[in-house]
C-alpha cells in the first residue's frame, strides 16, 4: 500500500521563547500523521469510534535532531511497524520539506480497546478492519 506523507506548516504559536518548535508540537505532528495515516489505509478514528473501538497511546517515544522553526513546512512520516490485532506500533520521522533534513524520529504504542474500556482483537471481531491495518504493514522482501 503506498501511503502518502502528511504535510505540516508550522505555526508561530508552535515557537517557545527561544524562537524555536517547542518540543512537545512534534508529538501533536505524529498525532496528526497517524491519522492521517489511517485515513488514507480507509478506517478514520471517527469511524472506529461509531464502531466502538479506541486505540489510546501506551508510550510515546521522540528524539530530536535538529530544529524547526516558525515558517518551515515539515513532512511526517508514518509507518506501521508492529500489529497483531491487539497492539500496534508507529514509527515517525519529520524532515525538513525544501531541505530534506531530519529534524526527528519517534514511535507511538498503541492497543485496541472497546467501549468499556477492554482490549480487543481486531483480527477477531473486525476482520474488515484487521484487513486494512494488515495491508498497510511494510511488505517483507523475500
Amino acid at each position: 500500500m503506498k501511503l502518502q506523507a502528511y504535510e505540516h506548516k508550522t505555526q508561530y504559536y508552535e515557537t517557545d521563547q527561544m524562537g524555536i518548535i517547542h518540543h512537545s508540537n512534534y508529538i501533536r505532528w505524529f498525532e496528526e500523521a497517524r491519522t492521517d495515516l489511517m485515513r488514507q489505509m480507509g478506517i478514520g478514528y471517527e469511524e472506529m469510534e461509531e464502531q466502538g473501538i479506541i486505540s489510546p497511546v501506551l508510550s510515546v517515544t521522540c528524539e530530536y535532531k535538529s530544529m524547526s522553526h516558525f515558517g518551515d513546512t515539515v513532512l511526517i512520516i508514518p509507518i506501521l511497524k508492529y500489529y497483531n490485532g491487539i497492539k500496534m506500533t508507529i514509527e515517525y520521522s519529520v524532515t525538513d520539506k525544501e531541505t530534506g533534513e531530519l529534524r526527528c524520529v519517534g514511535e507511538t504504542r498503541h492497543c485496541f480497546l472497546n467501549r468499556d474500556g477492554k482490549p480487543v482483537s481486531l483480527k477477531k471481531v473486525y476482520l474488515e478492519m484487521d484487513e486494512m491495518f494488515q495491508k498497510a504493514l511494510p511488505q517483507k522482501e523475500d
